[in-house]
């Protein structure tokens, strides 16, 4: 059993917090939103991620978790203090590091005993020098202390999963012994560890989330090349993705990527090669393309409805994700934003992101269904692969249509089936939409051999 503080409680340090509670050992959670701390103790949680309600109330029930705005008491007996605090966009491309610096600042103002502080957060290359040199500048007594860079690799809606079943642990240290103790937090999860040195750790963060993106945005080109020659992506990424060189992860064309990492990462990273003399040419035409996106969605409802002055477009999900309420860079808000400049009207449903997409929006309608929702629409977009979408009765959603147009911004739907029961059909790069398939389709068939 260790001591461990983790400083924050949002996606990173409230699931990494309850995940080592929950391997045995004692954490207290600091944050200075004394309300915020109060629901936890209530047991409520301030973000939708599967399972982790039930891994805190556990663990504090059991005097394993714990929670504080006190630095002095959040520290008093800590061996490991992680940073786990926000790092968003600074408005210029980079990362804002206010709160690591207080974070760190902090610390140093609470340091007696030696400890070894682990930058848990998303950051710029060169922030775990910045932090020992904070630290060191800060700190009353002559304490011995160790920063060591821990770069989370979580996922929004399995966060908890991937806490408890990493892909790999990466550890950066200028002090290998501080990186190996830390190593050890981790010996019960089995998984590959990395120690490298503290710049190549927090690069690797950043580079892993540039390739995702990446993929993401190469298969929605492809997309766009598909759509216009008549292939069918959804088949196309199937086929790649049996090569073991490439594999079917992150293949999936659509509406782009969103959310707290992959935009915001992307960008720093731009940031961080530009202020080194180098030429993100590639990362540029990343965003680009995930940008276009959502235009994507506008251009194909101007085709089939003509101007959008006075239409209405129903959204299903809003959340960028789905089993998350995270509505950061999600595509609905932008999608929302290019709709409403163009004249039309929104109504949107999603089962978790209603109340935070009621502060970044004005004038949209929120449902409390999906067939509310679409209730005298012109169109409705699909726009978050929620699963109970998946199994919508969508007779009865085209009965209660204005007009029944359907874009799927996820290709979640069976083009037959959407065009036989009447539908106007557009997906993604599909191969042919409505009114009526191409001659030449074939459906994907996988043969396998004993």
């Amino acid at each position: 059993m260790k001591n461990i503080t983790v400083i924050g409680t949002g996606y990173v340090g409230l699931t990494t917090g309850a995940s080592f509670a929950d391997m045995g050992n004692q954490v207290v959670c600091i944050d200075i939103d004394e309300a915020k701390l109060e629901r936890l103790r209530d047991g409520i949680m301030p973000i939708h991620e599967p399972g982790l309600q039930e891994v805190v109330v556990r663990n504090m029930n059991a005097g394993r978790l714990r929670f504080t705005t006190s630095y002095a008491e959040g520290m008093r007996d800590a061996q490991f203090v992680f940073i786990a605090v926000g790092t968003p966009s600074d408005g210029h491309g980079g990362a804002d590091l206010s709160q690591v610096r207080a974070a760190a600042k902090s610390v140093a103002e609470h340091l007696d005993h030696p400890v070894i502080v682990i930058n848990k957060s998303t950051v710029p290359i060169g922030t775990g020098d910045l932090v020992t040199a904070i630290i060191n500048e800060h700190k009353r007594t002559d304490v011995p202390f160790s920063v060591v860079s821990n770069p989370e690799f979580l996922r929004e809606g399995s966060a908890l999963a991937d806490c408890m079943n990493p892909d790999r642990v990466v550890l950066g240290a200028i002090n290998r012994d501080a990186a190996e103790e830390v190593a050890r937090l981790y010996l019960a999860l089995n998984a590959p560890v990395i120690i490298t040195d503290l710049r190549t750790a927090e690069m690797i963060k950043y580079a892993s989330n540039a390739f995702l993106s990446t993929r993401i945005s190469f298969i929605n080109e492809i997309a766009g090349i598909c759509e216009a020659l008549g292939a069918d992506v959804k088949q196309v990424a199937k086929g790649m993705g049996f090569d073991s060189r490439i594999g079917g992860a992150y293949l999936d064309a659509g509406l782009g990527f969103g959310g707290s990492c992959f935009p915001k990462d992307v960008k720093a990273l731009m940031a961080m090669a530009a202020e080194a003399g180098q030429h993100p040419q590639l990362l540029q035409a990343v965003m680009e393309i995930n940008s276009y996106r959502r235009r994507w969605v506008v251009e194909r409802l101007t085709e089939r409805l003509g101007p959008l002055e006075g239409r209405c477009v129903a959204l299903l999900g809003i959340a960028f994700k789905p089993e998350t309420d995270d509505i950061r860079e999600a595509p609905s808000i932008e999608l929302i934003h290019l709709l409403q400049a163009a004249g039309a009207t929104i109504r949107a449903y999603d089962p978790a992101a209603v109340e935070n997409a009621a502060t970044a929006t004005r004038n949209v309608r929120f449902a409390d269904s999906p067939y509310e929702a679409v209730k005298g629409a012109d169109a409705v977009v699909l726009v978050t692969e929620w699963n109970e979408f998946r199994n919508l009765d969508l007779a009865r959603l085209k009965a209660m249509m204005n007009r029944p147009l359907l874009v799927d911004g996820r290709n979640l739907y069976d083009p037959k089936k959407l065009l036989e029961l009447g539908f106007e059909y557009v997906g993604v790069a599909r191969g042919f939409s409505s009114p009526s398939p191409s001659p030449e389709h074939v459906e994907t068939e996988i043969i396998l051999q004993d």
